[in-house]
């Protein structure tokens, strides 16, 4: 189990807000921080390491991509 913290990223690039929690792998910690792209980008974080960034699609998009 790693240690992981999901940060919302403002539109100006500033952080919004946090989340920690602790997962089996990068994988099931990529699923559970999908849930929090609601409006902003998130990027994921175990540690010093960038796991992944999450980016947020305007509603318009998601539309479009039948998302």
């Amino acid at each position: 189990m790693a240690e992981y913290r999901a940060y919302a990223v403002g539109h100006d690039g500033h952080l919004v807000s946090s989340r920690a929690f602790i997962s089996d792998s990068d994988a099931d910690a990529t699923v559970w921080a999908k849930q929090l792209v609601d409006g902003h980008d998130i990027e994921l974080w175990s540690g010093d390491r960038l796991v992944v960034r999450l980016e947020h699609k305007p509603e318009s998009l998601r539309s479009l991509c039948g998302i």
